[in-house]
């Protein structure tokens, strides 16, 4: 598979502050990458020196194997923050304006537009815009010169729940279109929908990174409950029980590694044991984040 960015031992220092402490991450081509910690972590300050906002204290990075130049920043388009618009101008006569500075041709605005679904509204006027639609835009924009790998910034801050669920959509029919993703967020519950792999970042170092797929993997608990007597006994027989709560009336078994909730219902049923009550429950990524954040104290 093809690196499309390489990390190596990349640190940002301010002073006495780590904002980024040697960070080394690689990024495959297709990939939807999501960089996640809370406020402080270093998400933005690795983000900006990737685009050359601002400079490494050490280390280096590299962009499909070669060392960043000018030219081969024109493979990869970024909305960082919220970018300039006028607005007393059109969605279309912004763009136009902004294919002129990025030297990209007037052609490839039918196309962006169409993708971020703002053919529609293309020739209102920018102050019209909700803040979803200014997000869009945006993103329409950093697609013009049709680049190979997309950096987005927090895509979803501040939108209303319809706002991220379009955001959500443009970002996976991006992703289905072959570029890269990489981008930054602490909204895990979006994270998990859109991103194939992700790394977690905590006061600017890495403490996590992996697939999305494999969140959950490990212990599961299952939601178990049957009108028999003594049921919490009977849970406790089953060998792949770690162990037994009751909360809220449902019996609250948490598995050992390998088993699942399916072998649970089967030993029941084996023991003439028919529940009313089956729900595995897998691990969110939040939880996930939380507990991993936790361990590295």
């Amino acid at each position: 598979m093809e690196t499309v960015l390489s990390i190596q031992d990349l640190s940002k220092h301010f002073g006495r502050i780590k904002a980024v402490n040697n960070l080394k991450l690689d990024v495959q081509k297709g990939q939807v990458f999501g960089m996640l910690g809370p406020n402080g972590s270093g998400k933005t300050t690795t983000l900006g020196m990737l685009m050359g906002v601002t400079n490494p204290t050490s280390g280096k990075f590299l962009w499909f194997g070669e060392e960043p130049t000018p030219q081969l920043r024109r493979k990869i388009g970024a909305v960082l923050e919220h970018p300039i618009f006028y607005p007393y101008l059109s969605g279309q006569k912004n763009l136009e304006l902004n294919a002129m500075i990025k030297q990209c041709p007037v052609e490839n605005i039918p196309r962006v537009l169409e993708l971020v679904e703002l053919t529609e509204r293309k020739d209102d006027k920018y102050k019209t815009y909700s803040l979803g639609m200014k997000q869009r835009l945006a993103i329409a924009s950093a697609l013009l010169n049709d680049p190979t790998v997309l950096i987005l910034d927090e895509p979803t801050n501040g939108l209303d729940p319809m706002g991220i669920a379009e955001i959500r959509e443009i970002i996976r029919k991006i992703a289905a279109n072959g570029k890269t993703i990489i981008l930054a967020s602490h909204l895990l519950d979006e994270v998990q929908k859109v991103c194939t792999h992700f790394a977690i970042l905590k006061r600017g170092n890495m403490i996590y990174t992996g697939p999305v797929d494999d969140v959950g993997k490990g212990s599961e608990t299952v939601e178990v409950n049957a009108d028999v007597e003594n049921f919490n006994e009977v849970l406790l027989t089953f060998s792949g029980t770690s162990s037994v709560n009751r909360e809220n009336g449902v019996y609250q078994v948490t598995m050992r590694d390998g088993f699942h909730g399916k072998e649970l219902n089967k030993f029941l049923f084996e023991k003439g044991i028919v529940v009313n009550h089956l729900v595995t429950k897998k691990k969110s990524l939040e939880k996930q984040f939380l507990e991993i954040l936790s361990e590295a104290h």
